[in-house]
């Protein structure tokens, strides 16, 4: 059945960090103090972790074979044979099922949003992955849905800006795990997975750049655009940009000197990216409720 630990690391826990997003249009709506909306949140949230989870096990099922032949996935509890498959399988579809029931009790707009997650994921999973550039965007478009999900459980209207800037920064982190893996496995990436042969560390810096760009453009204008400083009362929204930039530049330095391949294990591991974060955050929230 293997060990407690084991099941756990079967989650991902580190990987619902990526699920922060749904609580964006909590912040930016300013309903923040709001019990009730915070509530919601919170438990779409929720809802999101138990199904990012589950459809974390399918992903591990389906590639638990070649998972075997990667230096660090090997150690993933499906590929070594920590759990087994078939408990696996029974605890991924109860994660669904609560998932559901949860997005079931919030309401159908959200439902709807988490089915769409669910649909763009189990496409990803089974054939999506294998297709250059749009396995980056297939994952690019899941913290999109997101985003929007979190805004319908409120039942508030989420920026356009702020949903193409969640799209830049999501590829703009989709390809440097991407450049990580090509780093680390090198010659041996296209073994691993056909898609990765047709990706080049000289392309992927080159999308970098432009995606980088693409969401530092797109949040400076949501910061500075009539409706908004309208809506808070305030046109100061700007001075948080220097968190985004730096953020933007170490994470891109920490590709870069091949630190890192999940975006994940940076937010939670990397002290200068964290404190960015927080400072980012922090100063967003004083702004926007001041």
């Amino acid at each position: 059945m293997g060990r407690f630990s084991d099941w756990i690391r079967l989650l991902r826990v580190y990987q619902w960090t990526k699920n922060a997003l749904v609580l964006m249009p909590l912040v930016f709506a300013q309903q923040l103090l709001n019990p009730e909306a915070a509530v919601r949140s919170l438990l779409a949230t929720v809802a999101f972790c138990l199904a990012s989870s589950a459809t974390y096990i399918v992903n591990d099922l389906r590639d638990r074979e070649s998972d075997r032949n990667h230096p660090t996935k090997r150690m993933r509890p499906l590929a070594s044979g920590a759990v087994a498959p078939v408990p696996a399988s029974l605890f991924s579809a109860a994660l669904l099922v609560l998932s559901l029931a949860l997005a079931f009790h919030l309401n159908w707009a959200f439902l709807l949003s988490l089915l769409t997650y669910l649909a763009l994921t189990a496409s990803y999973s089974f054939f999506l992955k294998d297709l250059f550039i749009v396995d980056v965007i297939a994952v690019a478009l899941g913290f999109v849905v997101r985003a929007i999900a979190g805004a319908v459980v409120i039942d508030v209207v989420f920026s356009n800006w702020l949903i193409v800037c969640t799209l830049f920064l999501a590829l703009f982190l989709g390809l440097g795990k991407r450049r990580g893996e090509i780093a680390l496995l090198e010659e041996d990436a296209a073994d691993h997975r056909e898609v990765l042969h047709h990706y080049s560390i000289d392309f992927i810096d080159k999308m970098l750049i432009v995606v980088a760009g693409g969401a530092m453009i797109t949040f400076t204008i949501y910061t500075c655009s009539p409706e908004v400083v309208s809506r808070i009362g305030t046109d100061k929204l700007y001075m948080t940009l220097p968190f985004v930039i730096y953020g933007l530049a170490r994470y891109l330095w920490l590709v870069e000197q091949n630190e890192t391949g999940d975006p994940s294990q940076v937010l939670l591991k990397d002290l200068p990216t964290c404190v960015a974060v927080l400072l980012w955050a922090i100063t967003c929230a004083l702004i926007i409720y001041s």
